[in-house]
């Protein structure tokens, strides 16, 4: 087997030459000092999850790298939002946020963005309908333990049990449990498949940016450090949160049945234990 090193310089150029296609934005490398006075830092610094790897398997690898990654970040820019896509994601947030010193809702963690696009594009398939139309989350742990929001999920304004009774498309037993499983289990497949994923993180973390950067006020399922959520306290997960310019402005906690609520506490309790594991 041939090992190639992937050095910055060379993703720069390549993604640069591919620029024209698309717009007139400028790709660099460079050290931290290139990072001087930068509004959103993405942090994607980590090693790489191996096939059959847990996300929190990467737990202990991943922090070693950020004690010196963020703290590097905050010197060049102090003020900057910070974007975490490392994972273990969520711990790697709250580790994020102790290095750093920022407020928490300057520290974001890419979170179950992507776990709710793939939850809003496989209902979308199955109702024959745009999943862009469809509003529903993926909360907690961005991870196994996630907790897929059936009881809140719309289509516009309709309920989704409603809506696809409607349609001829019911969301049985086996559809409800076929859905969850390629929604909470999609990252092992593709990194089985090609060795990471990388298409869908990318374009979830661009559409974060885009948020910031507008100043949208979107509503995302990121993740952040939340003082309480589901009786646990102090814990990074995914719930969704009002982004803007000046990052996380409003936390909104979905209705929930008691099935899912009681999904919410485990998952949080699952991170805060975790994050405890480490020595920060």
């Amino acid at each position: 087997m041939i090992s190639i090193q992937h050095s910055p310089e060379a993703h720069a150029l390549d993604i640069a030459h591919a620029m024209p296609f698309a717009s007139a934005t400028s790709i660099v490398h460079g050290d931290y000092a290139h990072l001087r006075d930068a509004g959103v830092v993405i942090i994607a610094a980590g090693v790489a999850q191996r096939p059959g790897e847990t996300r929190t398997d990467l737990l202990d690898r991943n922090a070693a790298v950020f004690r010196t990654v963020v703290g590097e970040i905050i010197r060049f820019c102090p003020n900057a939002i910070l974007l975490v896509a490392s994972n273990p994601v969520d711990i790697m947030t709250q580790i994020a946020t102790i290095y750093s010193g920022l407020p928490t809702q300057r520290v974001i963690g890419s979170g179950t963005i992507l776990d709710t696009a793939r939850f809003r594009s496989l209902l979308g398939a199955h109702l024959r309908v745009s999943p862009r139309s469809i509003h529903a989350y993926v909360l907690g742990e961005h991870g196994d333990s996630q907790v897929l929001a059936w009881s809140g999920a719309r289509v516009g304004t309709v309920p989704i049990a409603l809506f696809s009774a409607r349609v001829g498309a019911p969301i049985t037993d086996s559809v409800r449990a076929d859905i969850d499983s390629k929604t909470r289990n999609a990252a092992y497949t593709i990194i089985k498949g090609k060795g990471s994923t990388y298409y869908g993180i990318g374009a979830g973390l661009a559409r974060i940016v885009g948020a910031i950067r507008q100043d949208e006020q979107a509503v995302l399922s990121v993740s952040s450090v939340t003082a309480v959520v589901a009786r646990v306290q102090d814990v990074a997960l995914s719930i969704p949160r009002v982004v803007g310019r000046e990052g996380i402005t409003t936390e909104l906690l979905p209705d929930l049945d008691a099935q899912e609520r009681t999904a919410l506490q485990r998952s949080a309790s699952l991170l805060r234990g975790l994050f405890e594991s480490v020595a920060v």
